[in-house]
């Protein structure tokens, strides 16, 4: 793939190779899993990995390849943008974009999370009506929870109560991500995960089906991890104690 004179990679080249590796059977099963079709190429993600490892970083070429309106270009400017350059603006505007749950969880869990402003994104956008800005939401939360290895616990804590008050949310791909964002807390360390498990047992409670699912699922997730993370702690204690 060649480069402009000014050594950036043209868009509309990338977009022609894109439409080159189009695949109408893998739409066909992109549909089955609940992926929007329109403007779909059905280009895999290994290719679109490859395509963004031959770009590189490049800011203005993400926004150009997302302005495109296709749904491989979309992700591929989630690969090669920059978190450092993105904007609260780009990101408000990105986020109504979103038509379906991979162009969501890729951009949440590929750019999003790794930028200053996730954090207040997470808990900004998880009150919005619009079923893919609140799942956009929860899905930082838990891309937050595995991927900001410093952050101390009450920071992720806060998201415990925009749990409860949106568990009761029955659409599909809502309720989904509440409950990955749940259950990503609780596999954080120990305490987390006691947090997460009364969190859990406070939402089963909830006059609502999908309160219901996100609960029982996350118990039985985090109720095996629990002993795992004990056994951790205890052995990280001894080995500091015998420093």
């Amino acid at each position: 793939m060649k480069k402009t004179t000014s050594g950036r990679m043209d868009c509309q080249k990338i977009i022609e190779q894109l439409k080159q590796y189009a695949n109408p059977k893998n739409v066909e099963g992109m549909v089955h899993y609940g992926i929007n079709p329109e403007k779909t190429l059905g280009v895999n993600i290994p290719k679109l990995r490859e395509i963004a490892k031959a770009v590189g970083k490049d800011h203005a070429l993400a926004l150009e390849l997302w302005n495109s309106g296709i749904h491989e270009a979309r992700i591929l400017a989630g690969f090669v943008d920059r978190p450092s350059e993105v904007t609260e603006s780009q990101m408000d505007a990105w986020v109504m974009d979103f038509d379906s749950w991979d162009i969501c969880d890729g951009i949440s869990n590929h750019l999003f999370d790794k930028t200053p402003f996730a954090y207040d994104k997470a808990i900004a956008w998880c009150q919005r009506p619009e079923e893919y800005v609140r799942r956009a939401g929860f899905v930082l939360m838990a891309t937050l929870a595995v991927h900001d290895k410093k952050a101390p616990d009450e920071k992720l804590a806060q998201f415990f109560p925009y749990m409860i008050r949106y568990a009761s949310d029955e659409r599909n791909f809502v309720k989904k991500a509440v409950n990955w964002a749940l259950r990503q807390l609780g596999k954080r360390n120990v305490a987390l995960c006691k947090q997460a498990l009364a969190i859990a047992a406070e939402i089963l409670t909830l006059d609502s089906k999908a309160a219901r699912w996100i609960a029982r699922d996350a118990i039985r997730e985090l109720e095996k991890k629990l002993p795992d993370l004990q056994t951790k702690t205890a052995s990280k204690s001894k080995k500091t104690k015998a420093k």
